[in-house]
């Protein structure tokens, strides 16, 4: 009995804890670096990195004000004392950094409640390399942790204050789940990132949020990656096109089209979609065929004149088959331009074709430079399932 009373010797209080729940990364400014804090190394002379020095921005937890239920949820904060406290560190790598801000706060820094992770472009565009060395060595970091690249500084994001949540990294975090659930966005978590860019045939990608008014911020699209360096990003509605071509199936975009011969226009609201890739070996070259089918709704007509007949849905539905294609097509010429592979052609290759692989490609540098030059045959259909219960 004595030894099963010593379980808890080591035992932490959550009080004594520094909960870390967002993080926000970007590129120190020379006015911050002008004299190093040498918390970390020893001497004047700085050891040399290959990468920027970092700004870090965290989000803590402020014990016994963080909400506990819906009573106390809501913008702003109760007696005007703050839920969370952001507090910021320079330093010439991650922890490097971390280490300087552990020498601002007393308890130990605790990373097993992290939600976000921020990263401005900027970072993103000179590579997270050493970034994703740190956080996949960390233990306490989740695999289902949301990585976000953020259009300007991502700090912002830590000292946003959002009118529908006390905690703001939790709005931010709403955010993403909720896009998710509503089919506007694919699940990006740090493993499905770390993930793709440890795969031979499959570049990475993360959501690309942008701060649009005090206290909000949208999703701006998709910042896509070759190998560790963001090399470019998508349009909202692009978003939806990588979705149909991955086939995930829950469908939450909307496009506005105009029913052939009239000057009417409906909003078509996509609800499920279904999607085939098969790969085949023409003359030395992979070429991929993808067929596409996107089922919806007509939510909103913009004239009562025009009769939703048979025949005028037949219209809508061969207009859509139409033009479907060519969000889709622009989205794969974009990435084949930076030689991204976001939609994972690549594995499809090794796991159908794994004799050319061997043969012809082996690396990924190779693929993603085979990936500018392949043939992707896009056939896109849509049809309209239900028209509401008005039927004019």
């Amino acid at each position: 009995m004595m030894l099963l009373l010593t379980g808890c010797w080591d035992r932490l209080e959550i009080e004594e804890r520094a909960i870390i729940l967002g993080v926000a990364i970007d590129k120190a400014p020379a006015s911050e670096i002008e004299k190093p804090r040498n918390v970390t190394f020893v001497g004047e002379n700085v050891p040399e990195t290959k990468a920027p020095a970092l700004r870090i921005t965290i989000q803590l937890a402020v014990p016994g004000r963080i909400p506990l239920g819906p009573s106390e949820g809501g913008g702003g904060s109760k007696g005007g004392e703050k839920p969370v406290w952001v507090v910021s560190g320079v330093g010439y790598t991650i922890d490097d950094a971390f280490n300087i801000l552990q020498q601002e706060v007393a308890h130990r820094l605790f990373w097993g409640h992290l939600r976000v992770i921020v990263i401005s472009d900027e970072v993103a565009k000179l590579g997270l390399t050493n970034i994703n060395e740190y956080l996949r060595r960390n233990p306490e970091v989740r695999r289902t942790n949301w990585i976000a690249v953020s259009e300007g500084e991502a700090a912002e994001f830590m000292r946003v204050v959002p009118q529908l949540e006390r905690v703001p990294i939790l709005y931010l975090l709403g955010t993403m789940n909720d896009a998710v659930q509503m089919g506007k966005m694919p699940n990006a978590f740090a493993g499905t990132y770390w993930s793709a860019s440890s795969s031979k045939g499959s570049d990475p990608y993360l959501p690309y949020v942008r701060m649009v008014r005090s206290g909000s911020f949208e999703i701006a699209g998709l910042a896509f990656f070759k190998s560790d360096r963001m090399v470019g990003k998508t349009d909202p509605l692009e978003i939806g096109a990588y979705m149909g071509i991955k086939n995930m199936q829950a469908g939450g975009y909307a496009v506005l089209v105009q029913i052939p011969g009239t000057d009417t226009s409906v909003m078509y609201q996509v609800t499920h979609r279904k999607s085939r890739i098969d790969v085949a070996i023409r003359n030395g070259k992979p070429v991929f065929n993808v067929k596409i089918h996107n089922e919806g709704n007509l939510v909103e007509k913009s004239n009562e004149l025009v009769q939703l007949s048979e025949e005028v849905i037949a219209k809508i539905e061969r207009s859509l088959t139409e033009n479907g294609p060519v969000s889709y097509r622009n989205l794969i010429r974009k990435t084949q331009q930076k030689g991204s592979d976001i939609f994972g052609f690549g594995e499809y290759v090794r796991a159908k074709e794994p004799a050319y692989w061997n043969r012809e490609i082996r690396t990924k540098k190779k693929w993603e430079e085979m990936y500018k030059e392949i043939d992707v045959n896009l056939q896109v259909t849509s049809s309209i399932r239900r028209v509401g219960s008005k039927t004019n």
